[in-house]
């Protein structure tokens, strides 16, 4: 019986393949990957000598709840009317005259109360007005 004795290769692992794999994958994720748009709006920022601090503007901030209240700057609305709202608007408004207004309406508030907050803030003036949402859930859960 003859036995061959002959150099056998050792067995080697290509990664080539592997890299590629990885390389097409970073490539898939920095193309898919949503970035944060910060500066949607263009503001013009007020000057200052020292920059210690930053002052944080004045908000008049009105809240709409499911069951249809009406909060401005944490104070309830006892009357859910337009004239009410404005008179409300109108004292924060002579407060600080450039505050911006903040809308936070419930998901499931009454659209007809919305358009009515955004109506009465029409009818005083105020051109800043944002309303106020919350990022989506990745996993896209409705809470």
């Amino acid at each position: 019986m003859r036995l061959q004795n002959e150099d056998r290769e050792e067995p080697e692992i290509n990664l080539t393949s592997l890299i590629d794999v990885v390389f097409l994958l970073l490539i898939f994720f920095m193309v898919s990957t949503t970035f944060d748009q910060q500066a949607l709006l263009r503001l013009e920022l007020p000057e200052a000598s020292t920059s210690e601090a930053e002052s944080v503007p004045e908000v008049i901030e009105v809240t709409v709840s499911e069951d249809g209240r009406i909060f401005v700057d944490d104070q309830l609305l006892t009357d859910n009317t337009r004239a009410a709202l404005q008179a409300v608007l109108n004292e924060r408004r002579e407060a600080a005259p450039e505050a911006p207004l903040v809308v936070r309406a419930d998901g499931r508030a009454s659209h007809g109360l919305v358009v009515l907050v955004l109506d009465a803030a029409a009818a005083e003036g105020i051109g800043r007005v944002g309303i106020a949402t919350m990022e989506a859930d990745p996993a896209g859960d409705e809470r």
